[in-house]
């Protein structure tokens, strides 16, 4: 089976949540041995978990971030004050284990998979622990053209998907999106004013830290990319692979993984959300299967979220990327599932409640 053709038949298979749970996991969260709703967003991301997961008695045990690593050949631009030799650095940090990603994937009693989807550089100092998928050594320049053929983002979308049918078969119960890729916020920021018709003004931002002169030119990018590939931009993954990016299509993939093997998800922050928004525009019913981790730093992910009618569950002005909100966030929804699991309810524990 070529890429295309999983895509296609992963799109085919996502079904919407199951709503026939809802009932009984409400009883149970309005038994538990409290004032109804006294909990918060703790209920309704339990809520969110089982019925992703199709069932009133929740486990939640293994957890895995996935982090896509690629290069954007966007970068040739200026868009960045670090030189894209950086990522592959990262990568080889994070399998070290001495990034940010790995502290929290540790806190959090996570596993971490580091993918080379589309790194410039061979990784040879890598160790075993690579995931080496890659598809091509970076994107293309986007100014100039599309960024990946329609058969290079239909290769790094099944990229993701089979990741998430791996983690199906791990008895993964809780995924997460995270990424590594100098230059990815100009194509992230270009996604979402395509796909969300939001001005390239109101949401590009600084990324790694870029000062006013080097914004302003970022903006001018991105407009420029987006008028370049105008003919490829009305369909979601059309515009994916024209201004998007390779470590973007992972997720995006991984997103449409996640739904098709009913595993909930949590998406990281601004590049992780393109993806997310990616697979949501491509399947709306992926929707109900994310959780999405928190409120970037970055500018713009505010209008973005507002627009994509989503309200995250931290907001700590991250700006890092790798996956770190969403490592923060799992064991914030773990602490959800436990709740509803090992708190005594008033119909068990002889506690009388208000009636």
């Amino acid at each position: 089976m070529n890429a295309e053709q999983t895509v296609t038949n992963t799109l085919t298979s996502i079904t919407p949540v199951d709503a026939s749970v809802t009932d009984a996991v409400q009883a149970h969260l309005d038994d538990l041995t409290k004032p109804q709703g006294s909990l918060g967003r703790l209920e309704a991301i339990a809520m969110a978990y089982c019925r992703a997961r199709r069932t009133a008695v929740p486990v939640c045990k293994r957890k895995r971030v996935v982090a896509f690593a690629a290069d954007h050949g966007v970068t040739a631009e200026g868009v960045s004050v670090f030189p894209a030799e950086v990522t592959p650095q990262m990568v080889l940090n994070m399998l070290a284990g001495g990034a940010a990603i790995n502290v929290l994937t540790r806190q959090a009693g996570s596993e971490l998979l580091v993918v080379d989807i589309g790194v410039n550089d061979l990784l040879e100092a890598a160790d075993d622990s690579l995931c080496r998928h890659k598809v091509r050594a970076g994107t293309r320049n986007m100014v100039q053209g599309p960024a990946m053929t329609e058969e290079e983002m239909h290769q790094a979308v099944a990229v993701g998907i089979e990741l998430a049918s791996q983690a199906a078969a791990d008895r993964v119960d809780l995924l997460a999106s995270g990424e590594m890729g100098i230059g990815n916020t100009t194509a992230s920021t270009a996604l979402f004013s395509v796909l969300l018709d939001l001005p390239v003004e109101d949401i590009t931002g600084r990324g790694t830290g870029i000062d006013d002169t080097a914004l302003a030119h970022k903006i001018d990018v991105i407009k420029k990319s987006i008028a370049t590939n105008s003919a490829h931009l009305g369909r979601p993954l059309g515009a994916l692979a024209a201004v998007g990016g390779l470590e973007i299509a992972g997720i995006c993939g991984l997103v449409l993984g996640a739904a098709a093997n009913r595993i909930p998800l949590v998406v990281d922050g601004f590049i992780s959300t393109a993806g997310a928004l990616c697979a949501m525009k491509a399947k709306p019913e992926v929707a109900d299967y994310l959780m999405f981790s928190h409120r970037s730093n970055e500018q713009g992910h505010r209008r973005v979220l507002e627009a994509m009618d989503v309200e995250p569950i931290l907001n700590l002005d991250l700006r890092l990327g790798e996956g770190t909100g969403a490592a923060l966030a799992m064991p914030i929804i773990e602490a959800a599932i436990k709740t509803y699991n090992e708190m005594a309810t008033f119909s068990g524990a002889g506690v009388s409640n208000r009636e």
